[in-house]
C-alpha cells in the first residue's frame, strides 16, 4: 500500500494555512458571515475559506475569460472568480434557488462585479444544454447536486476549449466514497470519480483540498 505522506490538519495548522493565504476581502468575509448567520443549516454548502483565493488563482493562471459555475449557493466562489476575471471576462452562474442567490446578488453588487456575472435560475442541465455546443468555456466550477455530476460533466467537456479546466468540488464527500452505503451522495460521487479517471478526453488530478477537489484539463492539442 502506498505510504501516506500528508500532514494531519489540526485546527491550529489550518489557521496557519489560512494565515499564509491571501486574506478574504471585506465583501468576501461579509458573505461568509452572512451565510453562516442567515442559513446555518445550509452554510456547509459554501466553499471552504482556502478555496476562495484558489479559485481566483485558477482564473488568473488559466487566463480564463469565459467561466461557468454549476451550483452557486450564496455566491462566494462566483464572487472570487469574477473578481479575478480580466476586462471583458464573463461568468455564467447556474442555480435553482432565488432565495440563496439573493445573498449572492447583494455581495456581487457590493464588490462591483455584478456586471460580469450572468445568473441563470433554472435546472443547470437545461441551462448547459442551451449553451453553444462548440468549445468555448475556459474554466468550469462544478459544485451542485452530486447525483447529476456525471451529467454536468458530459455537457461541460465538449464545450470546454482545448486546455480548458473543470474544477469539481466535494470529490471525497466527507470520506463516504470509501463506504458509499452510509451516505446518500457517496455512491454518486464515487461513480463520478471513476468516470472522470477513465475519461481519455481529460487529464485529471484529485487533491485533498477541503472535501476533495478534482482538477481536470481538456487534453486536446
Amino acid at each position: 500500500m502506498t505510504e501516506f505522506k500528508g500532514t494531519a490538519l489540526t485546527p491550529e495548522l489550518y489557521a496557519y494555512v489560512l494565515a499564509h493565504n491571501p486574506p478574504l476581502d471585506p465583501v468576501q468575509r461579509g458573505l461568509v458571515e452572512t451565510t453562516q448567520r442567515a442559513l446555518p443549516a445550509h452554510a456547509v454548502k459554501q466553499i471552504a475559506e482556502e478555496q476562495v483565493p484558489l479559485m481566483a488563482f485558477l482564473v488568473r493562471l488559466t487566463g480564463a475569460r469565459h467561466v461557468v459555475e454549476v451550483g452557486t449557493f450564496t455566491g462566494l466562489s462566483a464572487l472570487a472568480m469574477a473578481q479575478a476575471l480580466p476586462e471583458g471576462g464573463r461568468l455564467i452562474a447556474l442555480d435553482v434557488s432565488e432565495e440563496w442567490t439573493a445573498y449572492a446578488r447583494q455581495a456581487w453588487e457590493r464588490a462591483g462585479v455584478d456586471g460580469r456575472i450572468d445568473l441563470r435560475i433554472a435546472p443547470a442541465l437545461d441551462s448547459l444544454r442551451a449553451m453553444p455546443a462548440e468549445p468555448h468555456i475556459d474554466l468550469a466550477f462544478l459544485d451542485a447536486d452530486k447525483d447529476n455530476y456525471i451529467n454536468y460533466w458530459e455537457e461541460l467537456v465538449p464545450r470546454l476549449r482545448p486546455g480548458g479546466l473543470i474544477v469539481a468540488d466535494n470529490t471525497l464527500m466527507m470520506g463516504s466514497v470509501l463506504d458509499p452505503e452510509n451516505h446518500p451522495m457517496g455512491a454518486h460521487v464515487r461513480e463520478f470519480n471513476t468516470h472522470v479517471a477513465a475519461d481519455k478526453r481529460m487529464e485529471s488530478v484529485m487533491l485533498t483540498v477541503a472535501d476533495g477537489l478534482t482538477l481536470a484539463r481538456r487534453a486536446d492539442r
